[in-house]
């Protein structure tokens, strides 16, 4: 990192260049995090034409659009037309309309014929993520013809590890895996040997069901069609990896009592992060405040045994972790499609008869504790042992 930015301020660029195209460009964007805007851009001018539209797919997203706002329209033409059409079309979701309609110009006709296409589905869909950018291949192909088709427009798809095979109205009939072309007679036709047995999912899928399905199955990549089993394109590894990362956040967020967001930690405001956290923190607080009543309620009975009163931190706390088990335990089956909403009430008779066990034991533990090290009464030690288990 400090040798990339020495070079950068003595002007050394054609050894900058040389030490940028020896790296991968998922580092290369982590040097990005640690530059000035000054520095970003220099760097970004400096990267081999080759590598700036991967390296620019890896950037978050105010990286990107300090980039695209500093760059010559000839530039920004170079990053649109060779991103990904997937990875074009996220860009175009989150950047202002002023930069959307400046890309947008300067992407050429395919280019925008694919980002239109993509954005035309709900967000948070399978075809909302996925790429049209896929090998077909016609069923009647011959395994030579089949090669050949892929040495020509493989280059520029985003996987030619799978295959996919088309009847002449363009719905998926098969797949078709790149090494097994390789192992066959050239002369084979890819119908009399393609794999028939298809899992695909539809473009208006959710994408956290995509990802079940990846996880499920262990494909790198799943073919998307429409609803007369047309295939429109297909989702890759890479970018369901994102969406499981999306996920687990929002489901851990959830279970802290924090409104989800979409920036990274360090890129949210102070305001914005305590609105996100205030809602859930003033429900809590009014919840402890019915707690209080009742234990002034019963203020005469806590004056009589005046002992009660330190136990009352363990029970609180005993009770707030129980509950907090039970609701990382469900909330994270209900996640992964563990527990249906069919099964609450399964759900509440098992955590009922769990949290009796639970209670019984930490009652029995307590009793010792309270009897032998305390020297408590039996009163006493019963009503505390009792509350474990009532609560």
């Amino acid at each position: 990192m400090d040798e990339i930015r020495d070079l950068i301020e003595n002007r050394q660029y054609t050894n900058l260049r040389q030490q940028l195209s020896e790296m991968n460009e998922a580092d290369i964007a982590a040097v990005f995090e640690e530059l000035s805007t000054e520095e970003q851009i220099k760097l970004f001018r400096i990267l081999p034409k080759t590598m700036a539209a991967d390296v620019f797919a890896y950037l978050d997203i105010e990286t990107q659009q300090t980039i695209i706002t500093s760059i010559t329209d000839r530039e920004a033409a170079n990053i649109i037309n060779n991103l990904m059409a997937d990875d074009a079309t996220d860009l175009m979701e989150e950047m202002p309309a002023g930069v959307v309609k400046r890309l947008l110009a300067n992407a050429n006709s395919e280019t925008r014929r694919d980002i239109n296409h993509l954005l035309r589905y709900p967000e948070d869909s399978a075809g909302s993520i996925m790429t049209v950018e896929f090998v077909d291949l016609k069923v009647n192909l011959n395994v030579k013809e089949a090669i050949e088709r892929i040495r020509r427009v493989g280059l520029d798809k985003e996987t030619i590890n799978i295959c996919y095979v088309l009847d002449s109205e363009r719905h998926l009939i098969g797949t078709v895996a790149l090494r097994y072309l390789l192992l066959r007679n050239e002369n084979e036709i890819i119908g009399d040997f393609m794999n028939d047995n298809i899992i695909s999912v539809n473009t208006l899928t959710d994408q956290e069901e995509v990802a079940m399905q990846f996880s499920k199955y262990d494909f790198t990549a799943m073919p998307v069609v429409d609803n007369e089993n047309r295939l429109v394109g297909i989702i890759t590894i890479d970018d369901v990896v994102d969406i499981m990362r999306e996920e687990a956040t929002e489901d851990i967020e959830k279970m802290a009592a924090i409104v989800p967001t979409d920036k990274p930690y360090m890129k949210t405001g102070v305001f914005e992060t305590y609105k996100k956290r205030i809602p859930w923190l003033l429900l809590l607080m009014i919840s402890a405040t019915v707690t209080g009543g009742i234990i002034t309620r019963y203020e005469s009975a806590l004056s009589a045994y005046v002992v009660l009163t330190a136990f009352i931190p363990m029970l609180m706390d005993t009770g707030g972790n129980a509950g907090g088990q039970a609701s990382v335990t469900i909330i994270r089956g209900l996640s992964l499609n563990e527990i249906e909403f069919h099964d609450m009430v399964k759900v509440i008779w098992k955590e009922i008869r769990v949290a009796m066990l639970c209670g019984v034991t930490l009652a029995a533990t307590n009793l010792v504790k309270l009897m032998l090290i305390d020297r408590v009464t039996l009163v006493v030690a019963s009503v505390v042992c009792l509350t474990l288990v009532v609560e």
